[in-house]
C-alpha cells in the first residue's frame, strides 16, 4: 500500500469526509487495558447422584467501575474447547470485561487444575457444573439479576465449549442467551457419519478424529495436561529400576488406557475403536452429551456459528440445532464462517464481533428499568462468509459476509439441477483398508495447503472410485447447502462408500469444496441396491466453463473401512445431481478495503474539517520549533491490541536527516505497528509521535511530507508502471507538477520497463515500482516496510543502489526488515526492537564493533540480534 496525505482543501469531498472520519475514529480509537482477572476456586457437588465433591478452577473478570458503587453488569460463561482450560479462553474474557461484562471462565472437570474425570458434558456431570457456576454468579455483586438467585447471563463457547453452552441451556432456565461455535447436533453422528440417512448404528466410525479426540485427554495424568509428575516418574522408574525420593508413583495401566476420562467413557470408545461400528450403549451415551436428547428445552436466543472447513462437526449440525430451537419459538441466526476444526481462517475478530453484538442485543438491560431487550434481532438471520478475492494493495485474501434475512437450511430457498454422466464402473476396497483416498487430514488443516484455508486438493485412489461429470456449466452457479444424488451399488455383502463433489477446471487440479466427503454404508445386491446421497453442506460458486465431479471412493483416510478386499459396481440411478442455492444471500462489493483509498485522502479530510468548523483537530498544527529540522521523533510510544497485549512498549527514538534507517527486529517485534502509528494509519495508546516537529494526528498537514508502502505493492496488471504511477498521484488531488515523476522514476532504475504493463514485471521491478509510487513528490522522509520481501540477491543490491540514491542531499529513509545481513548492508544507523521495546540502537557502524555508545550497552548489533533469535521468540 502507497500513502501521501494532500495538501489542499477541496469543498467537494465533504460528504466523503464525513463518511470516512467515522471509520477512522473507530479504527484509531485507543484500545483499553485488559480488566484484570481473579483467580477463584469453585466447589462443586455433581454426578447421578449429586455428591461427587469436585473443584474447578476459575477466573473472574469484572467489568471496569464496577463493584464499588458501578452499579452491575450482564454475566457471560467463557467455555474452552476440548483439550483446553480457562487459559485457552483469557485473551476473549479480558475483550469481553472491556466492553462491560462480568465474565467467569473455568476449567472444565478433568482439564487444566480442575478436578474430576471428563464426563462429555453429561448432564450428570459438566452440565450440573455449569448450573453452580450461574449460582455463583447470582452471588457477585458485580452482576445484575433478573430476580433473586438468577443472574442476567449467557453461555459462549467453542467446541466442547460450545456443546456444554446448548446443554446448560436445556437444563437451566435462568440462562438467557447462548453462542454455541463449531459444536455437535448429535455426537453420536458426528462419530458415526451416514450420509444415506440410516443412523449411527449404520455410520461409518470417523476413527481419526474420534482417535485425536479421545487421545487428547488420555495423557492428562496431571494438571494442565501431559504426563506431569506421574508420567516423569513413571518413565524415570523404567529407565532406571525405581520411583526416584519423593517422586509421585508411576500411574496405573488404566490411568495410561483412559487418562481422566470416567470408565464408562473410555470403555466405551475402546470397544468402538477396536470394530469400528458403533453399539446401542455408545449411541445412548454419546447421545445423552447431545442436544439430540433435549429437543424442545433450548428455547432463548442463540446464535450458531459453523466453520465450513470442518470434518469434525460440518454445517449439518448447526442446521440440526438451529431447526430444533427455532421450532421452540425462540430467536435464531446461523453464521457459516471460513474456518473449522480443519483449519482454514479463525476469523477471530469477526467472530468475538458477532457473540458481543448477540449479548448486547439479548443480555443488555434497556434504558427503562432494567428490563431485558427481547425484541427480535436486527439485521440478518443467515450469514455466510465467501471469498471476495484479493486486497489490490497487500494482496491478501479478503473474506466477504453474505446475508440474508432468514436462514433456509441446507435445503436452501430454491433448487437446482445438473446432469452428470458415466457409465457403471467397478470399485475395489483394498486388503485392509489401504491405501486410502485423501480428503483432509484430522488436526492437520494446513497440511494440504489450500486456497485461502478453504480447499485443498483432494486424492483418489485408481481402481477405487468411480467418477461421473457434468459437461461444462453454461453459467455459474452458486450451491448454498447439501447435493443429493442417487445411485445404484451392485454385488453382494455390505461396502463402505465415500460420496464427493468436485470442482473441475481444465488445466487444474479438481478442487474438493472444504475438503469434506459423505460416509455411508450400503448393503449391495446382484439387481443394485439404491441409495439416495446427500454430500455435505457448502457454500460454493462452480464457475462457468467448470464441470462438476461426483466421486464416489472405497477409501477415506480419516474412516474405518473394512478389511476384508471386495469389489462392487457404482452406476447411477439417475443422472440428475440436486443443487441447492440460496439467491437471498447478498454480499457487499469487492472493492478495495476503505483504507486504500481513504488514507491517501487524509490531509484533503484534514483540509474539509477547517472549512466546516474553523479549527483543526486538537493538536494538530502545532509544530515544536526545536525539532522543526528533525525528520521524526517518537517519544514514549505504546501500543495495546484488542486482547490487551502490548505490541510497542514505550519506546523512543530519533532519526535525523541523511540517515537510512533500520529498524530491525524478529517477526512480531512490533516494528510494522510502529510504522502504521508513524504514518496515522492507527493511534497510540501512549506517548507520540512528531514528523519535523509537528505531531503526528490522523490528517496532519505533515503527513504530505512522507511517502511509504507496506504489506507490499498492489498495482492495475494490464497498465503500465507509467500509467499506475500517474493515476496514483491524480488521485491525491495534488498538481501534477508536484509529483517529480521523472526524478521518482531516475532514482528507481526502471528504464524501458517503464512503458510496459506492470503484468510483465518481476518482483523486483514491482518493489522499485511501489518505491517509486512511495518517492513521488520526492517527500523528505520515506518509510518502507519490508521492501527486500521477495527478491533474489541482485534485485536486493539494487534495492539498496535505490535507498542509499534517495537519502542523498539530505532526506531520511526508514527500512523495516527482520533481516540482520540486509540492515547491516544498506542502513546507516540501527534500531533494534523486541516484545515492542528497544533493545539496541546507534550507527550500523559503531554496533558492529565492540561497543554500543548509543545506548551504552556494550554489545555488539550481531550479538545482540542472534541472541533474540537464539531464544527462539
Amino acid at each position: 500500500m502507497t500513502f501521501r496525505g494532500g495538501r489542499r482543501a477541496i469543498t467537494g469531498i465533504v460528504a466523503l469526509a464525513v463518511l470516512v472520519t467515522g471509520a477512522l475514529v473507530w479504527a484509531l480509537w485507543p484500545a483499553p487495558a485488559p480488566p484484570p482477572g481473579r483467580d477463584v476456586t469453585i466447589p462443586v457437588l455433581d454426578g447421578p447422584a449429586g455428591d461427587q465433591r469436585v473443584t474447578l478452577d476459575a477466573t473472574f473478570f469484572a467489568p471496569p467501575g464496577l463493584g464499588s458503587g458501578g452499579g452491575r453488569a450482564p454475566a457471560v460463561l467463557l467455555a474452552h474447547g476440548f483439550g483446553g482450560s480457562k487459559q485457552s479462553v483469557r485473551d476473549q474474557a479480558e475483550r469481553l470485561a472491556a466492553r462491560g461484562y462480568a465474565v467467569l471462565t473455568w476449567s472444565a472437570r478433568g482439564f487444566g487444575r480442575s478436578t474430576g474425570q471428563i464426563a462429555l458434558n453429561s448432564p450428570d456431570y459438566e452440565v450440573k457444573d455449569v448450573r453452580q457456576l450461574v449460582d455463583w454468579l447470582a452471588r457477585r455483586p458485580e452482576v445484575l439479576l433478573d430476580r433473586a438467585g438468577d443472574p442476567r447471563v449467557g453461555i459462549a463457547g467453542g467446541s466442547y465449549g460450545g456443546s456444554v453452552a446448548l446443554m446448560a441451556a436445556a437444563y437451566d432456565s435462568r440462562i438467557d442467551a447462548i453462542v454455541p461455535q463449531i459444536t455437535w447436533y448429535d455426537l453420536a453422528d458426528a462419530l458415526f457419519p451416514d450420509a444415506a440417512g440410516a443412523g449411527p448404528a449404520n455410520g461409518v466410525f470417523k476413527k481419526m478424529w474420534a482417535g485425536l479426540f479421545f487421545s487428547s485427554a488420555a495423557d492428562r495424568l496431571a494438571p494442565e495436561g501431559g504426563l506431569g509428575a506421574a508420567g516423569v516418574a513413571g518413565v524415570a522408574a523404567a529407565a532406571g529400576g525405581g520411583t526416584p525420593a519423593g517422586a509421585a508413583p508411576p500411574p496405573t495401566p488404566d490411568q495410561v488406557r483412559c487418562g481422566r476420562f470416567l470408565p464408562a467413557i473410555c470403555d466405551m470408545y475402546q470397544t468402538v475403536a477396536a470394530t469400528g461400528r458403533a453399539t446401542p450403549e455408545a449411541i445412548d451415551l454419546l447421545r445423552r452429551s447431545s442436544p439430540v436428547s433435549v429437543q424442545g428445552r433450548i428455547a432463548i436466543p442463540t446464535l450458531l456459528i459453523q466453520g465450513r472447513r470442518d470434518s469434525l462437526f460440518p454445517l449439518s449440525h448447526a442446521d440440526a440445532n438451529a431447526r430444533v430451537i427455532a421450532a421452540t419459538g425462540a430467536p435464531v441466526e446461523v453464521a457459516w464462517y471460513a474456518g473449522g476444526h480443519d483449519g482454514g481462517d479463525p476469523e477471530s475478530d469477526w467472530v468475538f464481533d458477532r457473540t458481543v453484538g448477540w449479548f448486547d442485543q439479548w443480555l443488555r438491560h434497556s434504558a427503562r428499568g432494567g428490563t431485558p431487550t427481547k425484541s427480535s434481532p436486527d439485521g440478518a438471520a443467515f450469514t455466510v462468509t465467501r471469498d471476495g478475492g484479493r486486497d489490490p494493495g497487500t494482496r491478501r485474501p479478503v473474506l466477504l459476509h453474505a446475508t440474508a434475512g432468514r436462514y433456509p437450511g441446507l435445503g436452501g430457498t430454491d433448487r437446482t439441477t445438473v446432469d452428470v454422466a458415466g457409465s457403471p464402473q467397478p470399485v475395489a476396497n483394498p486388503p485392509g483398508g489401504s491405501p486410502a483416498a485423501i480428503s483432509s487430514v484430522p488436526g492437520f488443516g494446513g497440511l494440504l495447503g489450500g486456497a485461502g484455508g478453504s480447499v485443498s486438493p483432494a486424492l483418489d485412489i485408481p481402481g477405487q472410485a468411480a467418477a461421473f461429470e457434468s459437461a461444462p456449466l453454461a453459467g455459474a452457479v452458486q450451491v448454498t447447502g447439501s447435493p443429493s444424488i442417487t445411485i445404484r451399488v451392485r454385488g453382494t455383502g455390505d461396502t463402505t462408500l465415500f460420496g464427493k463433489l468436485y470442482d473441475v477446471s481444465g488445466g487444474a487440479l479438481p478442487m474438493l469444496p472444504s475438503n469434506l466427503v459423505a460416509p455411508f454404508r450400503v448393503t449391495a445386491t446382484e439387481a443394485g441396491t439404491p441409495v439416495t446421497v446427500t454430500l455435505p453442506a457448502i457454500d460454493w460458486r462452480f464457475d462457468a466453463g467448470h464441470r462438476l465431479r461426483v466421486v464416489f471412493s472405497t477409501t477415506d483416510l480419516g474412516y474405518a473401512t473394512p478389511a476384508a478386499p471386495a469389489v462392487h459396481t457404482v452406476e447411477l440411478a439417475s443422472p440428475r445431481l440436486t443443487l441447492p442455492r440460496d439467491p437471498a444471500l447478498t454480499a457487499p462489493s469487492t472493492g478495495p478495503v476503505w483504507w486504500t483509498w481513504a488514507l491517501p485522502l487524509a490531509g484533503l479530510l484534514a483540509a474539509a474539517v477547517l472549512l466546516l468548523t474553523g479549527r483543526a483537530p486538537r493538536g494538530a498544527g502545532r509544530t515544536d520549533e526545536h525539532l522543526a529540522d528533525v525528520p521524526l521523533v517518537i517519544t514514549g510510544l505504546g501500543k495495546r491490541y484488542r486482547d490487551g497485549e502490548k505490541a510497542v512498549d514505550d519506546l523512543s527514538i530519533r532519526v535525523e536527516r541523511g540517515q537510512v534507517l533500520g529498524l530491525l527486529g524478529p517477526n512480531g517485534a512490533g516494528k510494522t505497528t510502529t510504522l502504521r502509528m508513524l504514518m496515522g494509519l492507527i493511534h497510540p495508546d501512549e506517548g507520540e509521535i512528531r514528523i519535523f516537529g509537528t505531531r503526528v494526528l490522523p490528517g496532519a498537514a505533515v503527513l504530505s511530507r512522507l511517502g511509504s508502502f507496506v504489506e507490499g505493492p498492489g498495482f492495475l496488471p494490464h497498465l503500465s508502471g507509467r500509467a499506475n504511477l500517474e493515476l496514483y498521484w491524480r488521485a491525491t488531488g495534488r498538481p501534477a507538477a508536484d509529483a517529480r515523476l521523472e526524478e521518482a522514476l531516475e532514482i528507481a532504475g526502471l528504464g524501458a520497463a517503464l512503458d510496459r504493463a506492470v503484468r510483465t514485471y518481476s518482483q523486483g521491478m514491482r518493489q522499485r515500482l511501489a518505491i517509486a509510487q512511495a518517492m513521488l513528490g520526492l517527500p523528505d522522509l520515506l518509510v518502507l516496510d519490508e521492501p527486500a520481501n521477495g527478491l533474489d540477491p541482485p534485485q536486493i543490491a539494487e534495492m539498496r543502489r535505490v535507498l542509499r540514491a534517495y537519502a542523498e542531499g539530505g532526506r531520511t529513509v526508514i527500512v523495516s526488515s527482520h533481516l540482520l545481513g540486509e540492515v547491516e548492508q544498506t542502513c546507516s544507523h540501527v534500531v533494534v526492537m523486541h516484545r515492542g521495546r528497544l533493545v539496541s540502537a546507534g550507527p550500523v557502524g559503531e554496533l558492529l564493533t565492540a561497543t554500543a555508545p548509543a545506548n551504552g550497552s556494550g554489545t555488539r548489533l550481531e550479538d545482540v540480534f542472534l541472541d533474540l533469535i537464539g531464544e527462539g521468540r
